[in-house]
């Protein structure tokens, strides 16, 4: 299902951008991807677009966020640790955050590995048309070992 996301966000530059999901199918059918995951994706993506109309609002400047422990189990130390990080670096809102939690819970599994975890958030800033400044796609797409350090 990644594989899907990542093309659908090369692909397409906004989610409005995408044909409707008759056509998508066939043209992801038509670049080599399997129905099953095609549907998986497509699901996921609904979701994704109902958890931006279901986030709305601001958090208050005092409030923390705590994770429930299946959400602990789920996501894992390193998932909340990203979180956390692009919180504190002022780049994921709290709505933000809440689809991206959201949409992590929706994926089956026990740990979410990290890198998918970075898959979701830059997919939520795509279902939004935002697009995360340089310092963030550098995080979400090198991996730590490939870093230039200067």
């Amino acid at each position: 299902m990644f594989d899907v996301l990542v093309y659908l966000y090369e692909t397409y530059w906004r989610p409005d951008a995408c044909p409707d999901h008759a056509q998508l199918t066939r043209k992801l059918s038509a670049v080599g991807f399997e129905n099953d995951e095609i549907q998986e994706a497509l699901n996921w993506l609904d979701g994704l677009a109902a958890a931006g109309d279901a986030y709305q609002g601001e958090q208050g400047a005092l409030s923390m966020r705590v994770y429930s422990a299946a959400e602990v189990e789920h996501l894992g130390e390193a998932s909340i640790g990203f979180i956390s990080f692009l919180e504190s670096a002022g780049v994921l809102p709290g709505p933000m955050r809440e689809m991206v939690i959201d949409r992590a819970m929706a994926i089956g599994g026990n740990a979410m590995d990290l890198e998918d975890l970075k898959i979701i958030v830059l997919m939520v800033f795509w279902s939004l048309g935002e697009e995360p400044d340089a310092l963030i796609l550098d995080e979400l797409f090198v991996a730590p070992e490939d870093r230039l350090i200067h």
